[in-house]
């Protein structure tokens, strides 16, 4: 595993992208491997020739483009015409009559990540964007701090970009995540600690070895792969942006570039301006951001961990701040749920809807319920739900709470048996609901 070059630190002249400016002071850097502002040691951001978009960027050109994220290239970093396609994103945006029904909405859209390619969440779009934008800059080995999806990405578009890979994880996470890490061949460091700290000693590694970290020192690049989740909403709504959407909240990110996506389709004129409003979900056990917005902060106190979310449990969240402020100046709002509630979100979804979605989802699920409850949702609003994960990852949340096959023998008489006893408890758990 060798350093970076940092070759094709410039944007070429098609690029849309000029550089990387700070979202605290302003400081505006050339387009490098860096994260941190070294006056105020804010947080960095991509720049982009909003005017040059405007003038060649139209929705004919978007949907002549390929069936991935890279239908949106010129509104990501990347230099190539030839970036890392693996087939990520234009995952369904899904019509959920059945749960909408059951929760009082008139229309309400999933935006179904817990099928994307090639890893299962929606962390596979701000990868492709990472190693693309990590390759020009001439990294041979890439790497993360990771919850476990974000690792499963890493490792698995590495792998198909032949570059090197090592990942760090908390070495408590579920089986399935790290299998599905483990299986694309990196080298897998599992972390007696917790996100926080796993990332605090990728910081580190960062700094000694000189590798590509897709969230540190490659971190204003990869996460502007999250923006395409908030451009393909647009478009297959038909060009236009919702009333309300329910995202979960783990460093914030994800919600802030759902936001920054509809405001670029709106700067360029690819969609009608709306207010849009923004509501996070967290779990109680790590809701750092939850806990701001309700007691009004504008600061984030971090805190450790504990809950069966895990991927989203991040203690001192990078973005927080800024999501809470979206939050509020679209009237939003911020949530935080059980873990009992966690999975009674997880069944909701897959018994209305069919769709089998991780902790994160099952957080976001519970999150819209007691926003609609609360009287927080409208029920004539267009409301879109983001589903980040698929359930197969972490099958131990529900194990328990979910039954058991009935077994019988290969006999008719034996099935009717079984049939009826089936029967019988439902009609008890009805009961108890009624009751």
């Amino acid at each position: 595993m060798t350093q970076a070059t940092q070759s094709l630190t410039q944007p070429s002249s098609s690029a849309t992208f000029t550089g990387l400016k700070c979202k605290e002071c302003g400081a505006e850097y050339e387009a490098k491997a860096i994260h941190v502002c070294e006056f105020c040691f804010g947080p960095l951001e991509v720049m982009y020739d909003y005017s040059a978009l405007a003038q060649t960027v139209t929705r004919e050109r978007i949907q002549a483009g390929p069936n991935s994220i890279w239908r949106y290239r010129p509104f990501l970093p990347v230099v190539t015409d030839t970036p890392i396609d693996v087939g990520t994103g234009m995952t369904p945006l899904l019509k959920a009559n059945r749960l909408a029904r059951r929760l009082g909405l008139k229309r309400l859209y999933i935006k179904n990540d817990a099928v994307n390619m090639p890893t299962l969440s929606f962390k596979d779009r701000v990868v492709s964007v990472a190693l693309t934008r990590a390759r020009e800059l001439g990294f041979t080995t890439v790497s993360c701090a990771s919850t476990g999806n974000l690792a499963n990405s890493t490792a698995a578009i590495a792998a198909h970009a032949g570059l090197d890979c090592c990942v760090f994880i908390p070495s408590d996470l579920e089986a399935g995540k790290v299998l599905g890490t483990l299986v694309y061949g990196p080298t897998v460091m599992a972390v007696h600690g917790n996100y926080d700290q796993v990332n605090r000693l990728c910081s580190e590694v960062a700094n000694t070895h000189g590798w590509g970290f897709v969230n540190i020192n490659l971190r204003p690049y990869y996460s502007e792969g999250s923006k395409t989740l908030g451009y393909e909403v647009a478009e297959q709504l038909g060009w236009q942006l919702p009333d309300h959407i329910v995202a979960p909240l783990a460093s914030g990110s994800l919600f802030t570039k759902i936001y920054k996506g509809f405001q670029e389709f709106v700067k360029v004129g690819l969609v009608e301006e709306k207010a849009v409003r923004f509501s996070g979900a967290q779990a109680e056990g790590c809701s750092p951001i939850a806990q701001a917005f309700r007691e009004e902060r504008d600061f984030i106190t971090p805190v450790k961990p504990s809950t069966i979310a895990k991927s989203i449990a991040i203690g001192n969240p990078a973005d927080g701040i800024y999501a809470v402020d979206i939050a509020r100046k679209t009237n939003g709002n911020i949530e935080s749920v059980t873990d009992q509630e966690i999975v009674e979100g997880m069944k909701l979804l897959a018994e209305t809807e069919g769709i089998f979605t991780e902790t994160a989802g099952g957080t976001t699920i519970a999150t819209l319920k007691k926003l609609v409850e609360a009287g927080k949702i409208n029920s004539d609003e267009t409301t879109v739900v983001y589903i980040t994960g698929n359930g197969l990852k972490t099958q131990e949340a529900v194990q328990g709470y979910i039954g058991q096959p009935l077994t019988i023998e290969p006999k008719l008489d034996s099935f009717e048996r079984a049939l009826e006893r089936s029967r019988t408890l439902d009609r008890l758990e009805w009961q108890e609901v009624l009751v």
